[in-house]
């Protein structure tokens, strides 16, 4: 049986992907017609020639070829992480450090008003 939802203390989570575990065969070679090409093209607003449609198809099952052989790849043990080289949050005194400046701040201003910016006025 799979929970889901919080976990409770009697309870531990796990993912509803769980239960199909790894996959014991090959996926479908995924491929794109002129047609698929054209709805994308449509999609995102670009204008294309039929030549440029039938230049592209090659190219993106060229490109879904490459991320077929990276689901090839054996990640099983290996953890996830945000970077290669492990960073850590450096931490410093929160103090003011810069103040009292506001003239030499306004001095750029086009125009400065009781001590802020002034901008012209855009509701009626």
């Amino acid at each position: 049986m799979i929970e889901t939802g919080l976990a409770s203390p009697e309870r531990k989570w796990v993912s509803p992907l769980a239960a199909v575990g790894a996959r014991r065969y090959p996926p479908p070679a995924m491929t794109v017609s002129a047609e698929q090409v054209r709805h994308i093209a449509n999609l995102a607003r670009l204008a294309m020639s039929e030549e440029e449609i039938q230049r592209l198809v090659p190219e993106i099952n060229n490109i879904l070829g490459w991320v077929e052989q990276l689901g090839e790849v054996d990640t099983d043990g290996v953890e996830p992480l945000a970077t290669v080289v492990e960073q850590k949050l450096r931490l410093r005194e929160d103090k003011v450090t810069d103040g009292d400046c506001r003239d030499d701040v306004l001095a750029n201003a086009p125009i400065a008003e009781h001590g802020f910016f002034a901008v012209p006025k855009v509701i009626e």
